[in-house]
């Protein structure tokens, strides 16, 4: 529970250093950078994601993302990461442990972006392996889930490589670029090798 107090207050947020990657909570002051990237990188992300709103690269609307992030560390149901080159200053893509339950369930649910210049490369292979041993060895979840377009091979490849189950298909399961698509759905509890 220290630990979870510890990251109450985004400005606190530990950072987890893993192999070639160092993942933090968001900042106010990441906006140019982010803004930056996400902008060059529209056309790559676009087929993968929700249609952006029209004022999603602006400064207020990041900042209510900012907001929102806080908001749900304080309440333990997300924790937003940036991911950076280990020096923590290159801004390559973000990932996030969202919709995170506790009792009976203990789950969170994993989604990322990788920035075009660094795709393919190896960065949120192993930025998805801190963020595995942040779920299960310090908020102590005992499954986590994610889900990808049928047609996203890096992104099952991703999944598949540390150690995700492909474990079934969902119909219509989100709102991608627009339409509402078929996902293939992945697990990966505590005790599944990790690798």
């Amino acid at each position: 529970m220290a630990f979870l107090r510890s990251i109450s207050t985004i400005h606190s947020s530990p950072a987890i250093r893993g192999n070639r990657v160092m993942l933090r909570a968001p900042v106010l002051a990441d906006f140019p950078q982010w803004a930056r990237l996400r902008e060059e990188s529209r056309a790559f992300l676009a087929p993968w994601e929700p249609i952006w709103p029209a004022d999603d690269l602006t400064r207020m609307a990041f900042r209510r993302r900012i907001k929102r992030y806080q908001r749900e560390i304080r309440n333990g149901t997300g924790f937003p990461f940036f991911v950076f080159s280990p020096d923590g200053e290159t801004l390559l893509g973000g990932l996030t442990l969202a919709q995170v339950q506790r009792g009976v369930t203990q789950s969170g649910v994993l989604g990322y972006w990788m920035g075009a210049p660094y795709a393919g490369k190896g960065f949120m292979s192993a930025a998805v392996r801190g963020l595995l041993g942040f779920a299960f060895d310090s908020l102590n979840l005992n499954r986590v889930e994610a889900a990808c377009l049928p047609h996203n091979a890096p992104s099952i490849a991703l999944l598949e490589k540390v150690g995700f189950t492909r474990e079934g298909y969902a119909r219509k399961y989100l709102c991608i670029d627009g339409r509402w698509q078929d996902h293939l759905l992945f697990g990966i509890v505590r005790d599944d090798p990790r690798r």
